[in-house]
C-alpha cells in the first residue's frame, strides 16, 4: 500500500476520534446525503442544511474542493485501504475491482457530483474565471491501480506498465457507470461484469505484448 494511501486512512482515524469529530462527521453525513440527492454542494449550503454556522463550516472545510475531497475520501471508505497479498496482477485488479465497484455504485450520484464539480472547474479556469479558488483534485485510483498492478513492476517496462494502469483507469471508476449504465442501460451487476472483462483483457494483452517484445529482441 503506497504511504499516501496510510497517510490518509491513518488522518481519517484521528478524525474520527478527535475532539471536532462530532461537527466534522455531521457536515460530512449532510454533504453525502446532499450529493446523493443529485447536488454539488458548496461550504455554505452545508453549513446550513447541517445547522452549522457558516465561519465554523469554514473553519473544518476552506472550500468547496476540501469539502467535495472529503466528502469522495469517506465515500470511497474501505477502497481507500485496499491491498492484496496475491502475487497475480490479474487476480488483484479483479479483487480491486471486486471491492471498489460495488462501492462505487452505492455513492454513484456522490461521486458523479464530484465529477461534476471537476468538470465545472475545467471549463471556468479555460474561460478564466476559475480565479483563485482551489482546484478539486482527483488521482485515488492511480494509487490503487499502481498497487494492484505491482506484481509487473518487474516483466513490464516503465512505459508499458503505465499505459496498463492508464487504460485500466478508464474501467476503474465513476466513468465507466455513466457510459454502461447511463448510455447502454445496464445494471450494477452487469457493469461490473463488463469492467471486470475489460480489466482482464487489458492485463493479459499487455503481458503477451512485452512476451512478444521481449521474444523478438
Amino acid at each position: 500500500m503506497h504511504v499516501s494511501r496510510q497517510l490518509r486512512a491513518s488522518e481519517a482515524s484521528t478524525a474520527k476520534t478527535g475532539p471536532r469529530a462530532r461537527t466534522g462527521r455531521l457536515m460530512l453525513d449532510t454533504a453525502i446525503r446532499l450529493m446523493q440527492e443529485g447536488a454539488t454542494p458548496s461550504v455554505s449550503d452545508v453549513a446550513e442544511a447541517a445547522g452549522v454556522s457558516r465561519a465554523t463550516a469554514y473553519r473544518y472545510f476552506p472550500s468547496q474542493a476540501a469539502l467535495i475531497s472529503a466528502v469522495v475520501d469517506q465515500a470511497l471508505g474501505p477502497i481507500l485501504t485496499w491491498s492484496s497479498t496475491s502475487p497475480d496482477p490479474a487476480r488483484r485488479v479483479s479483487e480491486l475491482m471486486e471491492v471498489g465497484l460495488p462501492r462505487i455504485d452505492a455513492f454513484e450520484a456522490t461521486f458523479k457530483a464530484a465529477l461534476r464539480l471537476s468538470l465545472e472547474q475545467f471549463a471556468r479556469g479555460r474561460a478564466g474565471t476559475l480565479g483563485e479558488e482551489p482546484a478539486f483534485k482527483r488521482g485515488h485510483r492511480i494509487d490503487l491501480l499502481v498497487d494492484a498492478l505491482e506484481p509487473l513492476r518487474g516483466e513490464l517496462s516503465p512505459d508499458r506498465f503505465d499505459r496498463l494502469a492508464q487504460a485500466l483507469s478508464l474501467v476503474f471508476g465513476v466513468e465507466i457507470l455513466t457510459v454502461l449504465k447511463d448510455i447502454w442501460g445496464l445494471d450494477g451487476q452487469e457493469t461490473q461484469s463488463v469492467a471486470q472483462w475489460a480489466a482482464k483483457a487489458l492485463v493479459r494483452a499487455a503481458r503477451q505484448e512485452e512476451a512478444e517484445r521481449t521474444a523478438s529482441s
